[in-house]
């Protein structure tokens, strides 16, 4: 349970946004611990005080003393072999062991049990959809063999991989709209143990990313799941449907952190071409829409019927609307894209490690 401290699980209250979602998603355990200057521990920084920060701001630049939790839970060297009991009765997954001057040396984490990590299956009754229905121009040649939704991740097809995720969390009714080689798609899924729970949404021709939504026959009742079909979404999707519940929103669009590093000096030049200073590789970051979605009933109705329209096309439609349509932010490393050759490596790497 205890383990050397390392730099991974800590950061300074000078540094970034960026820099300390970037550690949390290296070490894996959604904290960091904040050490002043003469390493004394001063806090904590969980990934959701930064999404509370996004939420609340949709401030990037921020430094780690903007959400930090300046009252962190600890426990003395003398008190470490109680550590499991003192994280369950706290309701926290790690505890820093500092010693008389307020120094950590050593990091606890809680070692749970499989019924202890089993998820609360909150969404049995929510309908999931699945846009299945491109022709992944992206992927060729892959594409012109196999539909994008059965382009294997491992050995496992992304649009199982995406249905294995949501059944996590107890969802059982799935809708996969479908277009480009459909047939083989159907029969995939007709042999497999998923066959009753999935049923199809069949485009006569492309509809675009959001217009076979008009196509569902239970689309006005409650709030909906809608991913696309390359992409996996590493998040509690409970908090997702329960934050749009909350929020009251219309349509709330998962978003990722995305860096961008421009591979220059970036040259800032003043009146008459004088260069007053170089920014070696600046890095540029956003977040950017991962195609993964709750739609409200209110939504799902006003996609038009019988014509291409984009799920773009909805949130502007919505937004001129004065509807409520809000991001839920997650990491850049909870959001994997398979849309284009690289990526999919990149997913395959994660997903293995």
């Amino acid at each position: 349970m205890g383990r050397k401290v390392d730099e991974i699980y800590l950061c300074k209250e000078d540094n970034k946004l960026v820099e300390s979602l970037k550690k949390i998603d290296e070490n894996s355990h959604g904290i960091l611990f904040v050490i002043d200057e003469k390493e004394h521990l001063i806090g904590t920084v969980t990934d959701g005080d930064i999404r509370r920060w996004l939420l609340k701001t949709g401030d990037l630049s921020a430094e780690v003393r903007c959400f930090m939790n300046e009252k962190p839970l600890a426990l003395q060297k003398n008190a470490a072999d109680t550590s499991e009991s003192f994280m369950k009765k706290n309701d926290i997954t790690a505890v820093p062991i500092i010693d008389s001057h307020n120094r950590i040396k050593d990091i606890h984490f809680l070692i749970r049990n499989e019924a202890e990590k089993s998820l609360i299956k909150n969404l049995e009754n929510v309908t999931v959809c699945i846009m299945a229905g491109g022709k992944g121009t992206r992927l060729k040649p892959y594409t012109n063999i196999l539909p994008k939704p059965l382009i294997p991740i491992g050995d496992i097809p992304i649009a199982e991989r995406i249905i294995e995720n949501f059944e996590k969390f107890g969802a059982k009714k799935f809708y996969m709209t479908v277009n480009y080689k459909k047939k083989m798609i159907q029969s995939y899924f007709a042999d497999s143990d998923r066959e009753k729970c999935i049923e199809y949404l069949e485009e006569s021709e492309p509809l675009g990313t959001a217009g076979s939504l008009s196509m569902l026959p239970d689309g006005g009742k409650e709030p909906i799941f809608v991913s696309n079909c390359d992409i996996l979404i590493k998040a509690n999707y409970n908090d997702i449907y329960d934050f749009h519940l909350k929020m009251e929103n219309d349509m709330t669009v998962v978003t990722a952190l995305k860096n961008i590093v421009v591979p220059y000096g970036v040259i800032l030049s003043s009146e008459n071409g004088l260069i007053e200073a170089v920014d070696e590789k600046p890095q540029l970051s956003y977040l950017v829409n991962t195609g993964f979605y709750v739609l409200s009933p209110k939504a799902v109705s006003m996609v038009p019927k019988n014509r291409e329209y984009h799920m773009t096309d909805l949130m502007t439609d919505l937004i001129a609307e004065g509807r409520k349509v809000a991001m839920y932010p997650v990491s850049e490393d909870s959001f994997l894209d398979m849309g284009e050759f690289e990526e999919m490596a990149r997913m395959e790497q994660k997903l293995n490690k």
